[in-house]
């Protein structure tokens, strides 16, 4: 108990002295998952008002499905396909970003995209289908319809983008696979939280799961004011 009682003690010392090994791997991980969020709200936002304004979704039997398959993919699994590609026999090896954080925020990438063109679809499906007539007939151009449309959805769609980041904050296998846990270039929290707690550094492995826990703490809050002020 007296172990456990002085890990938490250390932890939060190095909290308040703001220990510059803990602020490197917090900044590189906002910087990773920071990116690969721009990523994924820039080609999925689009994509998931695209489909859920289309009256006709090209391949719907297979293109929505996949979507919703991948809002569900292993981490894991993504980090492999992403180590193919990015290894020195993949189709992008010649750019050797392998144990590089480029090579992370394309995983996260990966793993968010699904994650924002499936809510934002569903977001945007779920406007009243008599909204278009109204605005029709009252006038409105083809532009300012699709304007109004997204203005209702809006809820929704700030929804997909925090439990995109949500997702890859948390997530350890793929930008283990990726990344390397190399210190001072791709360590981040969660890959630091494993390595610190095979070395018996429960002191910082406790920090760093404080930090995480408060920046996913922070983005489901988010969330849920987002979905109550929906519901309001």
């Amino acid at each position: 108990m007296q172990t456990l009682l002085d890990a938490f003690t250390n932890a939060l010392r190095l909290l308040v002295a703001l220990d510059p090994a803990l602020l490197d791997i917090v900044g590189l991980t906002l910087q990773v998952s920071g990116g690969a969020l721009f990523f994924a709200v820039v080609l999925g936002i689009p994509v998931g008002v695209g489909l859920g304004l289309s009256k006709r979704i090209p391949a719907a039997g297979c293109v929505v499905p996949l979507i919703y398959t991948g809002m569900g993919l292993p981490p894991v699994l993504v980090g492999l396909f992403v180590y193919l590609f990015v290894s020195n026999q993949g189709p992008l090896g010649d750019f050797r970003w392998l144990f590089t954080p480029t090579a992370m925020v394309l995983a996260q990438t990966v793993i968010a995209l699904p994650l924002v063109i499936g809510l934002t679809l569903t977001a945007v499906q779920a406007v009243d289908p008599l909204l278009p007539l109204q605005v029709r007939a009252l006038g409105a151009t083809r532009g300012q319809l699709a304007w109004t449309i997204l203005a209702e959805a809006r809820a929704g769609m700030f929804a997909a983008i925090v439990a995109a980041f949500g997702s890859i904050i948390s997530e350890v296998g793929a930008v283990m696979l990726v990344g390397g846990n190399i210190e001072g270039e791709t360590r981040v929290l969660t890959t630091a939280i494993v390595l610190e707690t095979r070395k018996g550094n429960f002191a910082l492995a406790l920090a760093l799961g404080i930090i995480l826990l408060a920046l996913a703490f922070v983005a489901n809050f988010a969330m849920y004011r987002l979905q109550t002020r929906g519901a309001e």
